[in-house]
Parts: structure tokens; sequence; C-alpha cells
């Protein structure tokens, strides 16, 4: 088959490669050149993701089979639907579909219409008059997000990036001053995973549960960022999430395309669910209406060989066989090379040489993001992530050793957290979550069971799960 992916960072590479690994031959549209991309399309265009008819036109000239969207720019600009208005199947929703994550607003009035659980308390100011008197209901640390896309990063947290309502009330109401709608959340404590699953029409599938680290610097600590890296379990659980609340969140899933469609909108694509898990149980932070970068990369490393071309034309076409829906038993760890000062004040332009092959036979894989060719084994850093390295093995900490170990094959100025999937990172969080669940603590409607990292999958985990 031939498939147009629409994108051109680390997530959209290794999509394109998963495509490739499986036979089909790939087209790519972006707003540049990928280096990894390039050297596996068969044909280009330089082209803003917003083009909506541009990019349907290329599709069209190309006479691509399918389509698959990887970022949200374009669903927010109605790529897909330009596609659809050609018949051409899009694996990505419509732009009416795409607001579950381009409006949060939408989204939390969809959910409370329907009633779907796992919502934090919410509120959203009409006016920066009223900023104020809505914080003050809430009586507890709180959360400022704009209503729109940020990339990750326009998210502030009392506790974390303010300490008190003052600065939190004034972000808001700058916000508001912009034009932006804002929502008021409660702050949520706990363990945040993205549970992300291929949405058709008939029915959700599931993939292995991520764990994403936003903050740039080790210790959760800095700023927000798009994610500077990600793991994931081989039983594709988490160090602190059981098959039970994992399920929770799938419910949520469900649910939430089940709203979607009673309203009159389809959704064919990826839905990523933000959670936290918290004493109560798992709480939506949010709805992404894609692969999530860095989390599909993880998902996309475990998948079985063969046949991924066919899944993502089942998913584009509304159908799939449930036997394509195969993940490896394997954990994973990715790690992105950023310019110094990302999350902050990034620093672009740096040279990094990179052995690829010495780091492929290490059994770590190389994606490209935020970066432009500079000769022969060597890249440009941008002003955004720059290169994932992912690693597998039987456990996290593993997968993560092996990505350190191929930092030794690139040279250049960067900066990478370190701390991600680490014996040390792991049993933080596991202590964590039991600390919220110890005698005292409020408790969960859910039955916890945490296994160490380097435990066989639990035999509470659903069968097909099970080695």
């Amino acid at each position: 088959m031939r498939v147009l992916v629409v994108g051109g960072g680390a997530r959209e590479h290794a999509l394109g490669q998963a495509l490739v690994r499986a036979g089909a031959e790939l087209v790519v549209a972006s707003p540049q050149a990928n280096p990894g991309l390039e050297r596996l399309a068969r044909g280009s265009l330089r082209v803003d993701l917003d083009q909506a008819v541009r990019i349907a036109d290329f599709g069209e000239r190309q006479e691509i089979d399918y389509a698959a969207i990887g970022p949200e720019a374009p669903l927010a600009a109605g790529v897909s639907d330009a596609l659809r208005a050609r018949e051409i199947p899009v694996v990505g929703p419509s732009q009416a579909g795409a607001q579950i994550e381009t409006s949060k607003w939408f989204c939390r009035e969809l959910l409370r219409r329907h009633q779907v659980p796992g919502q934090p308390r919410w509120s959203s100011p009409a006016s920066i008059e009223e900023v104020d008197a809505r914080i003050a209901e809430f009586a507890t640390p709180f959360v400022i997000k704009p209503s729109g896309l940020t990339a990750g990063k326009g998210v502030w947290v009392q506790g974390a990036d303010f300490p008190d309502p003052r600065p939190g009330a004034a972000y808001a109401k700058s916000l508001i001053a912009q034009g932006q709608r804002v929502l008021l959340e409660e702050r949520l404590e706990g363990e945040e995973f993205s549970q992300m699953a291929f949405v058709t029409d008939s029915g959700i599938y599931p993939m292995p549960a991520v764990q994403d680290f936003k903050r740039a610097l080790e210790g959760d600590k800095g700023g927000n960022t798009g994610g500077m890296g990600s793991y994931s379990q081989r039983d594709h659980l988490l160090p602190f999430l059981d098959a039970a609340h994992r399920e929770a969140a799938i419910d949520i899933l469900r649910a939430s395309v089940a709203a979607l469609r009673a309203e009159g909108i389809e959704y064919r694509g990826i839905l990523y669910g933000g959670f936290m898990l918290t004493a109560q149980g798992p709480k939506l932070l949010e709805f992404n209406a894609r692969f999530g970068d860095p989390e599909g990369i993880n998902a996309m490393t475990l998948y079985e060989e063969g046949n991924f071309d066919e899944l993502l034309y089942g998913v584009a076409c509304g159908r799939v066989d449930p036997n394509l829906v195969q993940f490896r038993l394997r954990a994973t760890v990715l790690k992105y090379l950023v310019p110094p000062g990302y999350g902050d004040r990034a620093q672009p332009g740096g040279v990094l040489t990179i052995d690829e092959p010495r780091i492929e036979e290490a059994g770590v894989h190389v994606y490209f993001g935020s970066v432009e060719a500079a000769g022969p084994g060597a890249v440009r850093l941008g002003a955004s992530r720059g290169i994932a390295l992912i690693g597998e093995a039987s456990a996290i900490h593993e997968a993560g050793a092996r990505v350190e170990a191929a930092l030794a094959h690139v040279a250049g100025t960067y900066y990478v957290r370190h701390d991600i999937g680490t014996l040390a990172d792991l049993a933080r969080r596991r202590e964590h979550m039991r600390s919220l669940f110890a005698p005292g603590a409020k408790p969960s409607p859910l039955p916890l069971s945490v296994a160490a990292p380097d435990a066989p999958p639990s035999s509470a985990a659903p069968a097909d799960l099970r080695t």
C-alpha cells in the first residue's frame, strides 16, 4: 500500500519506519525535511500543516491508499476532512472529532453532558472579573489550562509553576485578555500515565500503557515540555498501575467515544488519554486525538512485525481484524536529546555526530525530530526535541541502561534526562502511590497491586498480556 504520513517529527519518523518495515510505500507532507523520513519516503511535500487543500491535492496526485496524520495541528486545520472529501481514508478524526483535544472546554462539557466518569472538578470563568471568585471556590491547589492547543507547554500547576493563587490568577486573566478560554481544574495527586487506543466504528483496541515525562529537568523539575521521554513495562501495565486501574481508564476512553457518537461525531483514528492515577482511581487530565509524542514511539516499537500498514488501513476504514492488534511483551525506555536550555530558553544550532549503526547494533532505535542534516552522520539541533533514542529489554531499567550506553555514540552538546527509567525513579513512583493508598489515606474503589519493575507479569493481568 502507498501511505501518506502528515508531519515531520520523531513520532512521524517512527510511524514511517513501522509502515516501511511492513512493506508499505511512503510519501510525506511536512514543513521541514526530516533526515530519517527523507531516507524512507518515495516522495515528499514541504508544506505548512494547516494547508489542508494542498496536502489533499498532494495525496491525490500520489495516488495514496490512505493517510496517517501525526501531530495535532493538521487535525485542527481539517486536513482529515479535506482528504476524506477526496475519498481517501484517514487515520485521524475529523476536525469536529479533534475538538476533544483542540478545545479542552469542549471536551469537559461533552464529558459532563454524558456523565463520563473520572473527571476532576473544573470551571471556566467567562470573564476576567470571574477569575478570582472561581479560584476561591476551589479552596485547594488548582491548575490553569488554556482551552486551545499549547504543544503540552501552556498548563500551570500550583505548587510547581506558581506558589499561591495570586500569580495563577494573573496568568489566567492574561490568557482571557488575549481572547483565550481558560479552564481551572483541581490539582490531582498521583502518578500520570498515558493510555492510547485505536478507535474504529466497531470498538476500540488499547495499546500498552506508557508513562511520559513532561518536565524538562531531572526529578520532574523545570518547565513543561512536549515530553522528555517515556517508558513502558513488559506486561503493558506500569510499576504503579495494575490491570484493574488500566481497565478503568480504557472504560473512560470507550465512554468518551460513545459520547462523541451520541452527538453525531464519528471518530476514526487514535485516542490518547492522559490520566492521573489517584487514590480514587484514574482521573482524566486531557485527551489527544493522535499518537502521543513520545508515547506513540513506545507503542510502535512494540508492535509485532508484519501487518502495521494493514492495521492502520483498517483503522482508517473503520474496522480492523482484532488479531492485528498485537504488541510484544517487552519493556521500552525512550529519551529525547534536546538543545541546552530546552523547556526555558532553548539554544538551537549545535551539531551532533551520531553513529546510527553502532546504536542500532546495541538494540536502540534512532528517530529524528527537530533536526536538519549537517553532513554525513551529523545533524544540527533545532529549537525543540531533536533525537529520540528508544531501547527495549525484559525490564524497564535494562532498557534505560541500553539507551544510556547508546549515548556514547553521540558527540556534541545536548541535554537528556538520565533519570528516566532508572531503578531509583521507578522506586520513587511506586512509593508515591503506596503512600496515597496507605492506611489513613482515602481508599481507592479498585484494588492496587504494585509490582517491582523486574517482576514477571502479574497473574491479575488480562490473559492476552501474560507470558
